[in-house]
């Protein structure tokens, strides 16, 4: 019986992948990057600061500036976020509302740090709607590792059996699935391959789409 959702963040509830790509591809003719930067970037989706630093190592040196990068990479969001504000995914405020209305647990389990995640839910009044908070932070190993899943359903007190894991990017397929969770796939940039769809037990469309099946699927 599935009890509880558990939402990824980037490219789930914000849209915020196709922003950080136009901020990857800044940054490449800023630092004079060799190298295919929409499939950079499409490599460390999902990933935490300590599995992207192995991730920009591999393709620019062990001698590359990780954490100069990432640094550069946050002030360029900020910067765009500020200027074009942070925008909802179709469908979000209208599946947590009705989780939240029916008590169906709620927890995001995303790479992103935790601080950053409490900022976009304060810029977009959100946060009512979460009952536990997972970041990349909080583990060593984030995606594709199932770490960072089995510690949000820990967190819920529930079963991984239990808990839906809503995913847009292949790095969060393969953590969803290998933790156990009953593992959709909303696609936002990156189109699933035959691999990642053999690991969904549910593809949608949007998350209004995935509305009408927790209705019926998960228990209230």
């Amino acid at each position: 019986m599935l009890k509880a959702v558990v939402f990824d963040m980037d490219g789930v509830l914000y849209d915020t992948e196709s922003m950080s790509v136009r901020v990857w591809k800044e940054l490449q003719k800023e630092l004079d990057l060799p190298g295919d930067m929409d499939e950079i970037h499409k490599s460390c989706v999902g990933v935490n600061l300590n599995d992207g630093h192995v991730i920009l190592k591999r393709w620019f040196g062990e001698d590359f500036d990780c954490d100069g990068f990432f640094a550069k990479a946050r002030a360029h969001m900020l910067r765009l976020q500020e200027e074009e504000g942070l925008s909802l995914m179709k469908g979000v405020r209208e599946i947590l509302d009705y989780l939240k209305e029916h008590r169906i647990p709620t927890a995001i389990c995303s790479s992103t740090q935790v601080p950053t995640i409490l900022e976009h839910l304060r810029d977009t009044d959100m946060e009512q709607y979460f009952d536990r908070i997972i970041g990349g932070n909080m583990v060593e190993h984030s995606k594709p590792k199932p770490d960072i899943y089995l510690k949000a359903c820990e967190a819920l007190g529930l079963s991984p059996e239990e808990c839906i894991g809503v995913e847009d990017s292949p790095n969060g397929i393969r953590s969803c699935s290998a933790a156990g969770l009953f593992t959709v796939m909303v696609p936002d940039l990156i189109e699933p391959t035959e691999e990642i769809l053999g690991l969904c037990d549910l593809v949608q469309e949007d998350l209004l789409e995935l509305l009408e099946f927790v209705k019926t699927n998960v228990s209230v």
